[in-house]
């Protein structure tokens, strides 16, 4: 008899988990159909109702095809978090568009590859500015009425999202995700959480991101539950959706750090469940919050390629500082240099354009390129990563993509960038710098600022007589974050 896989301890006691299928329905667009016509008058999203969600969608997929988006069209999503951006994201899926979710942070030029790569049809944007390249539209969609296309006919290998997530060089690569991997992701954090229809979401995460979209949205739409879309991160905003009701919150660690601060932390005994994940929640953060709220925040473990992937449990102990169990549908292993590697429904078959080689091993696990290990009970803890990623608020940041624009500065010989430990950031990204002459590090900030996302530009600039480097002429980054 086959034994029990690790993840089944996510399970219920006494659940069959040979019988657990994620990707039944096919696609998230066609569960979510199906929800609303079993519960039309239910809550949604915000004030809207289940039936009046599929209504919407409707009306707004007839709205993008009118706008010349055909099934397999890429559309680019790049806005505030709001209900018209769910109901747009969702016709886009149930007419078969491909999203293309970008950071709003993004100015044009951060922008130009994603589009010169995914080469969206449409761009749906807060500010019609940002793009030049393609014809946009608010996310209300507010353009005449038009044919409604065929809508839910998707098979689960149908491509339904490119996620764009920058490789060692800083360039965005867009992993492709299947209407099967989105499915598969959202319903096994949804078994792993019990989310049902009862739940309610704070959600003020952004929606570019697969933390609020693949998990939040998606969860939501899975569970046929309901969520509060707040349109930013605003301690009382997150707190009054949990006083009228909310029992579900999500959040990065900065979040959490803020949260944890404010004096209505104790609100959040009112809460079911508490998550934090996108980067690694301080242990002694996790404590605060216990003892402020009596809230063991769970963390969880996931990235773009692959959706989630591991999680503290619900049911049973969980531990500051891993991400916990594989989640349902998941294998997880070690490479021999501690390399996480893992396999799954919710996996992505391979980044656009490029080659899987290197991204795969001979067994069709995906090279994560984060450095783990397993504890005594099977809990994985991320102890490094392979690749120079700094993780500050949840977002990604790579080192050569600053230093190329610190370099591109007249009194910049040489530049540096590492991640310092920050209890409310996780990392904060600083940078060490080598001058011509003498610089101000604030002029070197502010240059920063003018050419990248808030959350790229060094926090601190420091000037140094030099950078410390190993025998291969290559800057010794360990050193050099000891040294700083």
């Amino acid at each position: 008899m086959t034994s029990a896989p690790a993840w089944a301890r996510h399970l219920p006691a006494g659940s069959d988990w040979a019988r657990l299928d994620l990707l039944a329905g096919g696609s998230i667009p066609a569960v979510a159909a199906r929800w609303g016509g079993a519960q039309p008058d239910r809550p949604a999203f915000g004030a809207l109702s289940w039936g009046g969600l599929l209504e919407r969608s409707e009306v707004a997929a007839g709205r993008l095809a009118g706008l010349g988006v055909r099934s397999g069209d890429r559309v680019l999503c790049s806005a505030a978090p709001s209900v018209d951006l769910v109901v747009a994201h969702l016709a886009a899926l149930r007419m078969g568009a491909v999203v293309v979710p970008a950071n709003t942070a993004y100015g044009r030029a951060e922008l130009a590859h994603i589009i010169d790569d995914a080469r969206p049809s449409l761009a749906i944007v807060d500010a019609p500015g940002r793009v030049a390249e393609v014809p946009t539209v608010g996310p209300d969609l507010a353009v005449g009425e038009a044919r409604v296309p065929r809508l839910d006919a998707l098979d689960a290998g149908d491509p339904a999202l490119i996620g764009y997530t920058s490789g060692t060089t800083g360039r965005p690569k867009g992993a492709l995700l299947t209407h099967g991997n989105l499915l598969a992701g959202a319903r096994s954090v949804v078994v792993a959480w019990r989310w049902s229809s009862e739940d309610r979401l704070a959600l003020a995460l952004p929606l570019f991101h697969a933390h609020g979209l693949c998990v939040g949205v998606h969860g939501t739409l899975v569970a046929g539950a309901s969520a509060d879309v707040l349109a930013r991160f605003d301690v009382d905003a997150v707190f009054d959706a949990v006083e009228a009701g909310a029992t579900l919150v999500f959040g990065v660690p900065t979040m959490w750090s803020r949260l944890a601060a404010s004096p209505r932390a104790g609100a959040l005994r009112r809460a079911r469940l508490c998550v934090s994940g996108s980067a690694p929640l301080d242990p002694a953060l996790a404590a605060r919050i216990r003892d402020m709220s009596g809230q063991d925040v769970l963390e969880r473990y996931g990235m773009t390629e692959t959706l989630m992937l591991a999680s503290n449990p619900l049911e049973g102990e969980r531990r500051p500082g891993t991400v916990g169990i594989a989640l349902p549908g998941v294998t997880v292993r070690l490479a021999e240099d501690g390399e996480i590697l893992v396999r799954g429904p919710a996996v992505f078959g391979g980044y656009r354009g490029l080659p899987t080689g290197p991204y795969f091993d001979a067994d069709g696990f995906f090279r994560t390129g984060d450095v783990g290990s397993w504890d005594d009970d099977g809990y994985l803890r991320i102890v490094g990563r392979t690749k120079e990623l700094i993780i500050t608020g949840g977002f990604n940041v790579y080192p050569r993509e600053v230093e190329e624009v610190l370099l591109a500065h007249p009194a910049v010989a040489e530049a540096a960038v590492v991640g310092l430990p920050s209890d409310e950031w996780g990392e904060t990204v600083t940078a060490a710098v080598v001058a011509r002459g003498t610089v101000d590090p604030a002029e070197l900030v502010a240059w920063c600022r003018e050419r990248l996302a808030p959350f790229k530009c060094p926090r601190t600039v420091r000037v140094v007589d030099a950078l410390p480097r190993n025998a291969m002429g290559k800057v010794a980054r360990d050193e050099l974050r000891a040294a700083l």
